[in-house]
This record gives C-alpha cells, sequence and structure tokens, in this order.
C-alpha cells in the first residue's frame, strides 16, 4: 500500500522563472540519470526479495517511496518555470531555441499540448521514459552495485543542473537532492558491507566450473604485442582475494566457418534444395 500526503518532501520556489532550464529538468525526471528510473528500480528490486530478506524489501522499498517524492518535487519546478515565466522571457526563448519555441506557442513537443506547460515523463529531449533503464536482475548483489551506478549518475546530474542555474530556490532544491544521492549511495555500499562476499556476482556459482585459465587475467585487445602495464588489474592477489592478476592477450578461436550453414539458410529461404557445393573451411 501506498500512503500520500498533499505536502511535497521538501519545499521548491523559484525565484525566476525559466523555460529554458524547467527543459533541462525534464532530465531528472525521466532521462537514464533521472527520479523515475531509480524509483521504478528500487521497487521492482524489492518486489522480488524473499521473505527472508525483508530488511532489504524494507530498505529498496523505503527508498523508492522517496524518489517518489524526488518526482513530484521536480514536477513542481518544471511547472513553476514554465507556467511562471513572463511573457518578455518566453518571447526570448522561443527566438533562441525551436524547441522551446514549439512548446511554448502549444505546437510540438507534447508538454504544450498534452500537458499544458507541465512535467512530463519525458528526457531533456522530450523521449518518453523508458522501461528498458530499469535493473532488477533478481540477484541482490548486483543490483546494489546498479544502485550505486544509478545515484552516482543521478548525483552527477543534480550537480551539472545545479551549476546551470543562479536561481537560488532551484539551487536549493538541488542541494537536497544531491545530498540524498549522497546518501543513498552509501547506503547501498552499507548493504553490500552487511552481505558479505559478494565478488564475483553471483558469488554463489561455483568458481570451478570457471575457465581457471582466464578467470583473472587481463585480455589486451590491442592488435600488436603490448607489454604488461603493471597495473592493480594486471598483477597482484585480485579483489576477491581468490586468484592472481594477470596479463595476457585474446586467445583465438579459429575461422567461424560458417559458409556452409549460410548457403544452407540462403537455400532455405530462397526454396532451393537445401544443396550445397561449399565445404566447411572453404
Amino acid at each position: 500500500m501506498f500512503y500520500h500526503d498533499n505536502e511535497l518532501q521538501y519545499e521548491v520556489e523559484v525565484e525566476d522563472p525559466d523555460p529554458y532550464f524547467a527543459k533541462m529538468l525534464q532530465e531528472a525526471i525521466g532521462g537514464v540519470e533521472g527520479e523515475m528510473r531509480v524509483a521504478l528500480q528500487y521497487m521492482f528490486q524489492a518486489f522480488g526479495q524473499p521473505k527472508e530478506k525483508q530488511e532489504y524489501r524494507n530498505l529498496l522499498m523505503e527508498t523508492a517511496a522517496e524518489e517518489l517524492g524526488h518526482i513530484e518535487m521536480l514536477a513542481t519546478a518544471v511547472t513553476k518555470n514554465l507556467q511562471g515565466a513572463p511573457d518578455e522571457l518566453r518571447r526570448e526563448a522561443r527566438e533562441n531555441d525551436a524547441v522551446i519555441d514549439a512548446m511554448m506557442s502549444g505546437g510540438q513537443p507534447r508538454q504544450a499540448l498534452s500537458a499544458g506547460l507541465h512535467a512530463m515523463p519525458v528526457d531533456a529531449n522530450g523521449n518518453p521514459f523508458s522501461g528498458n533503464f530499469i535493473v532488477a536482475s533478481g540477484n541482490l548483489a548486483a543490483d546494489m552495485y546498479a544502485n550505486i551506478m544509478a545515484e552516482s549518475t543521478g548525483r552527477l546530474l543534480a550537480t551539472r543542473l545545479y551549476e546551470m542555474t543562479d536561481d537560488e530556490g532551484m539551487k536549493d532544491m538541488l542541494a537536497y537532492l544531491i545530498a540524498r544521492d549522497t546518501m543513498h549511495q552509501n547506503q547501498w555500499h552499507a548493504a553490500l558491507e552487511e552481505m558479505g562476499e559478494t565478488v564475483p556476482v553471483p558469488a554463489s556459482f561455483d568458481q570451478e566450473k570457471e575457465n581457471q585459465e582466464y578467470n583473472y587475467e587481463f585480455m589486451s585487445t590491442f592488435r600488436e604485442d603490448r607489454e604488461d602495464p603493471h597495473e592493480r588489474w594486471t598483477e597482484g592477489v585480485s579483489i576477491d582475494g581468490k586468484g592472481e592478476f594477470s596479463f595476457g592477450t585474446q586467445p583465438g578461436g579459429g575461422n567461424p566457418q560458417l559458409e556452409k550453414a549460410i548457403a544452407e539458410m540462403y537455400n532455405e529461404a530462397s526454396g532451393g534444395s537445401g544443396d550445397s557445393t561449399i565445404e566447411d573451411g572453404e
């Protein structure tokens, strides 16, 4: 169950409405780095947690609900930047940016036609939010690493937005969101620490079954021979403590020899007999 309170999670004030900035804020809503992504990501990860991992389900679900509040804050900011902009600023924005012109004039994108100058579930370019952004693998450790990445890129976006505006109200809101990104990165690291051994993911797979010759080798893909650069990832004990890093090259697998298979596929597609005079290796 979800409960809603009409109060914003944190205050949102816009001193000097700016339609340009409204466009930029859309990235923090529906972009790959945005709040819709993390809210749904944490929610679907929570759905996949068994009863014996209730503490992790609670952690994920509470953070997902918090992120829903961030969406509401950003949507409020978009509306205030669009609807509160003076006519002179709107005209200037339309003259300098064709996309803003379309948005403000009621043409394209749909922010004017379908939303009446309110926020939409799209990114800064008007692309709809995609569920393909969401990572919910069913493996808790893998998901935690994905969450750290999501919060890192989200914090990066928020800091860039912070630097783009001189509006003190927007800076205050973004400073709050940046602070929450800091906390969320730390809490996901803490969850990984509590889980213990998580590398490699999945840690439950028997490593005796993997190719022991290549499981800790950094593989150079340079065309020319390259000397071992003697980096942390090419020598010494591996991060999981289960092996020794080494440096090597791609083993090579020979010519794929697909001529016969391709010829058979061609004959089937063209209604031929399927006979082929091409032999393997030719």
